[in-house]
């Protein structure tokens, strides 16, 4: 009987333990919450980039590079119809900072009327003197639309 007691009250305790841990909520403190509003479409990155963590896009070690972007609204209010759907929008006169990750700002563009930024660099102005086949950079474009401010990191790769 205190056998199947103790069994009974370490299951109790168990089951209690899992409740207690699964109904626990952690925010995690380095990473803020609010949605972007707008979609920096990578241009040039691999199908799917859009929504992959850091689109990369591969230039030739020889001449410019040319950074670009669209910016896209997603408009959702069709987003039960399935004639219709979710519509992209291009965000035209918004500015954009294209940085290096180690701070140095590369240049600020504003979208033009198809929602799209381009910026051209040379490698040595990117902080590669000499490119070689697989060198990666790192770069961040942000800006601020309809008071949210928003951040899209993407990857230069030399080929």
């Amino acid at each position: 009987m205190k056998n199947s007691m103790k069994k009974s009250l370490t299951y109790i305790a168990v089951a209690f333990l899992a409740l207690t841990f699964a109904a626990c909520k952690v925010e995690d403190p380095f990473v803020d919450r609010v949605v972007a509003p707008v979609l920096v479409d990578i241009v040039g990155a691999a199908f799917g980039a859009p929504l992959a963590t850091e689109p990369t896009v591969s230039y030739p070690t020889t001449g410019k590079v040319t950074l670009t972007a669209r910016l896209l609204e997603l408009d959702k209010t069709n987003i039960l119809d399935n004639t219709k759907g979710i519509d992209s929008i291009p965000v035209p006169n918004i500015p954009i900072r294209i940085t290096l990750r180690t701070g140095a700002v590369l240049g600020e563009v504003t979208s033009n009327a198809q929602g799209v930024v381009s910026l051209e660099k040379s490698w040595e102005e990117l902080g590669l003197a000499t490119p070689r086949a697989g060198a990666v950079i790192r770069i961040s474009w942000s800006g601020n639309y309809k008071g949210i401010a928003f951040t899209r990191l993407s990857q230069i790769q030399a080929r």
